[in-house]
């Protein structure tokens, strides 16, 4: 069973999207601005996991780019990458946000930001389409976007939240990088 939800955990998470989204009223009227669109990351998030892992398609395009064919992204991987990588640290971002300070908002924020930042850079790179482009650009610059702005108009959040989530946000993309690098190395290696 373990298994089954590590091969279909994006479909979980673009149903829970929509159950997310029909919360945010309900918040809206507990909340103020900038929590809400701190929020609005995991949800955003979850709509472009759908594009870009939906029939296993980010993982093939990274295994047939960079791996020449060879598996050097997992299932698993990608399932740790994404749940806890990204549900687990937008949810640490909100909770954070909402109980501590708002400043603590900014690493969801970064983290759609950065994503964001990465599929285009890797677009123009690539010259060519990769899998979370279109809702990437579409959804986290926006909301991302806003959502930066927003908490900066505030004028109560401090230089060391934005280091921080900028900083949490490149630490998780570099991260995925290495285990990349690593197993492009392995299959390297062993072929």
């Amino acid at each position: 069973m373990l298994q089954r939800i590590i091969n279909n955990w994006v479909y979980g998470g673009f149903l829970a999207s929509f159950l997310l989204l029909g919360l945010t009223p309900a918040f809206y009227r507990l909340w103020d601005l900038a929590l809400i669109l701190v929020f609005l990351q995991l949800p955003a998030y979850m709509l472009h996991q759908m594009e870009e892992h939906d029939d296993d398609r980010f993982r093939h395009f990274v295994n047939r780019i960079l791996g020449g064919g060879r598996e050097i992204l997992s299932k698993n991987a990608v399932f740790v990458i994404n749940v806890p990588g990204v549900w687990g640290v937008n949810l640490f971002s909100i909770l954070l946000a909402y109980g501590v300070d708002i400043g603590f908002g900014l690493i969801g924020i970064y983290l759609s930001l950065v994503n964001a930042f990465v599929h285009l850079a890797q677009a123009i790179h690539l010259r060519c389409y990769n899998p979370g482009l279109i809702s990437a650009v579409i959804l986290f610059f926006p909301v991302g976007g806003i959502a930066l702005w927003k908490i900066c108009a505030t004028g109560s959040v401090p230089m060391i939240y934005h280091i921080l989530g900028a900083g949490s946000a490149i630490a998780i993309h570099l991260g995925i990088v290495v285990y990349v690098m690593i197993s492009l190395k392995r299959a390297s290696s062993s072929a």
